[in-house]
Protein backbone atom coordinates (compact mmCIF):
# COMPACT_ATOMS: atom_id res chain seq x y z
CA UNK A 1 0.00 0.00 0.00
CA UNK A 2 2.88 2.37 1.57
CA UNK A 3 4.00 1.97 -2.70
CA UNK A 4 1.03 2.43 -4.14
CA UNK A 5 0.55 5.80 -2.26
CA UNK A 6 4.24 6.80 -3.58
CA UNK A 7 3.58 5.99 -7.11
CA UNK A 8 0.50 7.93 -6.96
CA UNK A 9 2.06 10.90 -5.29
CA UNK A 10 4.85 11.25 -8.01
CA UNK A 11 2.51 10.71 -10.50
CA UNK A 12 -0.22 13.65 -9.16
CA UNK A 13 3.11 15.81 -8.38
CA UNK A 14 3.57 17.03 -11.73
CA UNK A 15 0.00 18.34 -12.04
CA UNK A 16 -0.01 20.37 -8.82
CA UNK A 17 3.09 21.95 -9.77
CA UNK A 18 1.77 22.49 -13.29
CA UNK A 19 -1.25 24.19 -11.79
CA UNK A 20 0.63 26.35 -9.71
CA UNK A 21 2.91 27.48 -12.25
CA UNK A 22 -0.27 28.18 -14.64
CA UNK A 23 -1.97 29.71 -12.38
CA UNK A 24 1.29 32.11 -11.80
CA UNK A 25 1.17 32.88 -15.69
CA UNK A 26 -2.39 34.43 -15.39
CA UNK A 27 -1.28 36.18 -12.37
CA UNK A 28 1.81 37.41 -14.46
CA UNK A 29 -0.31 38.08 -17.35
CA UNK A 30 -3.25 39.75 -15.20
CA UNK A 31 -5.73 37.68 -16.78
CA UNK A 32 -9.03 36.87 -14.92
CA UNK A 33 -10.25 34.90 -17.96
CA UNK A 34 -7.36 32.55 -17.57
CA UNK A 35 -6.99 32.61 -13.94
CA UNK A 36 -10.39 31.74 -13.37
CA UNK A 37 -10.38 28.37 -15.23
CA UNK A 38 -8.27 27.68 -11.91
CA UNK A 39 -11.01 28.90 -9.48
CA UNK A 40 -13.34 26.70 -7.62
CA UNK A 41 -17.06 27.12 -8.44
CA UNK A 42 -17.26 29.36 -5.41
CA UNK A 43 -13.95 31.23 -4.54
CA UNK A 44 -13.55 33.78 -1.51
CA UNK A 45 -11.42 36.73 -3.06
CA UNK A 46 -10.07 38.70 -0.36
CA UNK A 47 -8.87 43.18 -1.00
CA UNK A 48 -7.22 44.57 1.89
CA UNK A 49 -9.55 43.10 4.42
CA UNK A 50 -12.52 42.92 2.54
CA UNK A 51 -13.85 39.27 1.76
CA UNK A 52 -16.54 37.67 0.09
CA UNK A 53 -17.45 34.66 -1.60
CA UNK A 54 -18.39 34.84 -5.53
CA UNK A 55 -19.17 32.68 -8.28
CA UNK A 56 -16.68 32.06 -10.61
CA UNK A 57 -18.40 34.52 -13.03
CA UNK A 58 -18.34 37.28 -10.27
CA UNK A 59 -14.95 36.21 -9.49
CA UNK A 60 -14.09 36.87 -12.94
CA UNK A 61 -15.59 40.30 -13.05
CA UNK A 62 -14.02 41.39 -9.46
CA UNK A 63 -10.81 40.04 -10.79
CA UNK A 64 -10.88 42.03 -14.22
CA UNK A 65 -11.61 45.27 -11.74
CA UNK A 66 -8.56 44.32 -9.84
CA UNK A 67 -6.22 43.69 -12.79
CA UNK A 68 -7.50 46.85 -14.59
CA UNK A 69 -6.87 49.12 -11.53
CA UNK A 70 -3.21 47.61 -10.98
CA UNK A 71 -2.08 46.51 -14.20
CA UNK A 72 0.57 43.77 -13.49
CA UNK A 73 4.53 44.38 -14.08
CA UNK A 74 5.26 40.74 -12.11
CA UNK A 75 4.12 37.65 -10.01
CA UNK A 76 6.63 35.56 -8.38
CA UNK A 77 5.96 32.45 -5.73
CA UNK A 78 7.64 33.69 -2.74
CA UNK A 79 6.16 30.42 -0.84
CA UNK A 80 4.49 27.13 -1.35
CA UNK A 81 3.81 24.48 0.73
CA UNK A 82 0.90 21.77 1.80
CA UNK A 83 -0.94 21.08 4.52
CA UNK A 84 -1.37 17.28 5.88
CA UNK A 85 -4.79 16.92 4.67
CA UNK A 86 -3.70 18.16 1.01
CA UNK A 87 -4.33 21.74 1.05
CA UNK A 88 -2.20 23.79 -1.21
CA UNK A 89 -1.21 26.81 -0.30
CA UNK A 90 1.18 29.61 -1.46
CA UNK A 91 2.23 33.04 -1.15
CA UNK A 92 3.48 35.37 -3.67
CA UNK A 93 4.15 39.07 -4.62
CA UNK A 94 1.93 40.95 -7.40
CA UNK A 95 3.56 44.13 -8.32
CA UNK A 96 2.28 46.85 -10.44
CA UNK A 97 3.39 49.83 -11.29
CA UNK A 98 2.48 52.06 -7.70
CA UNK A 99 3.39 49.30 -5.62
CA UNK A 100 2.42 45.90 -4.77
CA UNK A 101 0.85 43.26 -3.09
CA UNK A 102 1.26 39.94 -1.48
CA UNK A 103 -1.11 37.38 -2.62
CA UNK A 104 -1.66 34.51 -0.47
CA UNK A 105 -3.98 31.50 -2.80
CA UNK A 106 -5.14 28.21 -0.80
CA UNK A 107 -5.90 25.61 -3.39
CA UNK A 108 -7.61 22.51 -2.99
CA UNK A 109 -8.05 19.52 -4.75
CA UNK A 110 -11.69 18.89 -5.90
CA UNK A 111 -12.58 15.48 -7.74
CA UNK A 112 -9.04 15.20 -10.22
CA UNK A 113 -8.25 18.67 -10.36
CA UNK A 114 -6.56 21.32 -8.37
CA UNK A 115 -8.34 24.38 -7.68
CA UNK A 116 -8.25 28.30 -6.32
CA UNK A 117 -10.52 28.31 -3.26
CA UNK A 118 -8.89 31.50 -1.58
CA UNK A 119 -7.18 34.32 -3.22
CA UNK A 120 -6.14 37.18 -0.62
CA UNK A 121 -4.53 40.35 -2.17
CA UNK A 122 -2.81 42.23 0.97
CA UNK A 123 -1.27 45.30 -0.28
CA UNK A 124 2.63 46.38 1.10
Amino acid sequence: MKIVSLILFFLLSPAQDEVIADIGTAMKAGSAKELIKFANNTIEIKINGESSNYSKERAEVILRKFFNENVPENFNYIHQGSSPEGLKYTIGRYTHASGGYRVVMFIKKIGDKYLIDTLNFSQE
